[in-house]
């Protein structure tokens, strides 16, 4: 099995597989892994062979084509990923948030509070200006949790980008649910960060893009 979770393509796979909360349809699998199906069905096969992913077929496919699905199999392993009742379980409590009509500023209040309550990522590094590295905290921080970001400074402004969102499902379904809490998150951690630095009024959130914005998926920040 983990001999054949060695290929980058497979492993991909894999992972979306394990993600989703149904079985998904080849064509649709593809998609999401960003290439031709074709190109995908060897390797789903290859896994099918080894035990990793069990495969079943629905008689109402495009063209009268049989439409295969994939899921992955019981005994597979479940490399680190959260079971997928803790995703359907996020679903709805999102979207009691949004049907609850919580305000903007009570989804900040909870975010900021997880921020504030995790540990540093990683050691603090000496001789850095006290602003850059309460932005550095805060980069290894979502490195740490799966964004991704990169940062970039110009003058008194740092604007650090996610490249990926591991809530991007959420995200894309209650975007001001969603990114509210995120960016109380990134409130909380440079809360947190900042005290143990010293500097806790040295960095600031300037602007957040939610998906709703024209500039999505970066926060801009203050640093002085």
């Amino acid at each position: 099995m983990f001999k054949a979770l060695g290929d980058s393509t497979r492993y991909a796979i894999y992972q979306e597989l394990s993600r989703a909360e149904a079985p998904l349809a080849t064509a649709d699998l593809a998609a999401r892994v960003e290439l031709h199906p074709n190109t995908v069905r060897p390797h789903l096969e290859r896994m099918r062979e080894v035990g990793l992913l069990e495969m079943s077929v629905d008689g109402h496919g495009s063209v009268g084509r049989p439409q295969h699905y994939w899921s992955v199999a019981p005994n597979g392993p479940a490399l680190g990923l959260e079971p997928s009742g803790f995703r359907l379980l996020a679903h709805l409590l999102a979207d009691v948030a949004a049907r609850g009509g919580l305000g903007e500023d009570d989804l900040r209040s909870i975010g900021r509070a997880q921020g504030r309550e995790r540990r540093p990522a990683g050691p603090s590094r000496p001789g850095r200006r006290p602003g850059r590295a309460c932005v550095q905290a805060l980069v290894d921080q979502l490195n740490d949790l799966g964004f991704d970001p990169t940062v970039e400074h110009e003058g008194d402004l740092a604007t650090v980008a996610f490249s990926r969102c591991p809530f991007r499902e959420l995200a894309a379904a209650f975007p001001d649910v969603v990114c509210q809490l995120h960016r109380g998150l990134t409130e909380g951690i440079l809360e947190r960060v900042g005290a143990g630095e010293g500097t806790r009024r040295s960095v600031e959130v300037r602007s957040f893009g939610t998906l709703v914005d024209e500039e999505p998926c970066q926060v801009t920040l203050s640093v002085r």
